[in-house]
């Protein structure tokens, strides 16, 4: 069994660098298409450890309308959006967005289930904000000068559809609360979601005339294998066994260290030199990730007395 901050590391450290990964996907192909061929291969991958441990592939509909919710709001818009934002974006910047998920999540979670917002969590969520910012800051100031400079707008392009990837994410975890409601088996729930979620944009893109190809690029289809087995099968994995065993609001965390891993890979690759500002951002991102993981876990949601009782194969397979 994998602990629980093996899990968290585990999810960090991967998703730190997936960001950087989807740039070798960009200018190959359309970004519908490359989601189509990055889930759809991680999709046959879970289906296929399902199938070797003796699962049944075959779920209730009461449990498929919330995975085609979760695929749909997680593997489609999401994903569409953060591939398409990182045409105009820096992959970092990307990443230092999606630690927003920690203000929209006790907001769904609140809408959604009641959920108290804790002052802890609100004050966690303020310092991982303002570290972000820190940690991003000159790059921001800088492109909203160029637009107020009568600029192309391609930030507030790319920076619009990157918001919208975090909330659609936010909203998609939220559904994963539902899902674990009627089926305990994480990686036979996920290898639907993410089905359903590949089907989604197939769907898109053969309505918008969107050209499948297949590029020469090795760096390409390294990339694409790192982000479909490491960045879909490994890390969500691990994410959404988090989910189950702290709630959203603490897993949504591991948005807050990953823009700071994003970060020390530019270092490395992109000969990215932050300053005195940007570290300090750092230490405020990590130290509101300590914070909130020392607070109570939050209550769980019921399972409802009509609950589908799965064999749980997941924990001791999810990394």
């Amino acid at each position: 069994m994998f602990s629980s901050p093996v899990l968290f590391s585990a999810a960090c450290l991967i998703w730190g660098s997936t960001f950087w990964a989807i740039t070798l996907q960009l200018g190959h192909v359309a970004p519908a298409v490359s989601i189509i061929y990055r889930f759809g291969l991680a999709a046959v991958t879970l289906f296929a450890c399902c199938l070797l441990r003796g699962d049944k592939l075959m779920l209730p509909w009461k449990v498929q309308r919330w995975i085609m919710a979760q695929g749909l709001a997680t593997f489609a818009i999401s994903y569409l959006c953060t591939y398409t934002s990182e045409q105009y974006l820096i992959s970092a910047l990307v990443a230092v967005l999606f630690a927003l998920m920690v203000i929209w999540t006790p907001i769904c979670s609140r809408i959604m289930y009641g959920t108290p917002l804790t002052w802890r969590t609100w004050g966690a969520a303020a310092v991982a904000i303002i570290g972000v910012t820190m940690l991003f800051y000159d790059s921001i100031h800088d492109s909203w000068k160029d637009i107020m400079a009568g600029g192309a707008g391609h930030f507030l392009l790319g920076l619009g559809l990157a918001l919208t990837a975090t909330i659609s994410g936010t909203v998609g975890n939220m559904m994963v609360v539902k899902v674990r409601q009627h089926s305990s088996n994480v990686l036979l729930t996920m290898a639907w979601a993410m089905l359903w979620g590949t089907m989604f944009v197939a769907a898109l893109a053969l309505a918008t005339g969107v050209q499948f190809t297949l590029p020469a690029s090795a760096s390409y289809w390294g990339g694409l294998v790192y982000l479909s087995i490491a960045g879909s099968v490994i890390a969500f994995s691990a994410y959404f066994t988090l989910i189950h065993r702290w709630g959203a609001q603490k897993a949504v965390y591991i948005g807050v260290v990953t823009p700071v891993i994003s970060v020390l890979l530019s270092i490395q690759l992109e000969n990215y030199r932050p300053g005195l500002v940007e570290w300090l951002g750092m230490v405020l991102c990590l130290s509101s990730v300590a914070w909130v993981l020392k607070s109570p876990a939050a209550k769980k949601i019921p399972t409802e007395k009509t609950a589908i009782h799965e064999p749980d194969h997941t924990s001791s397979r999810t990394a």
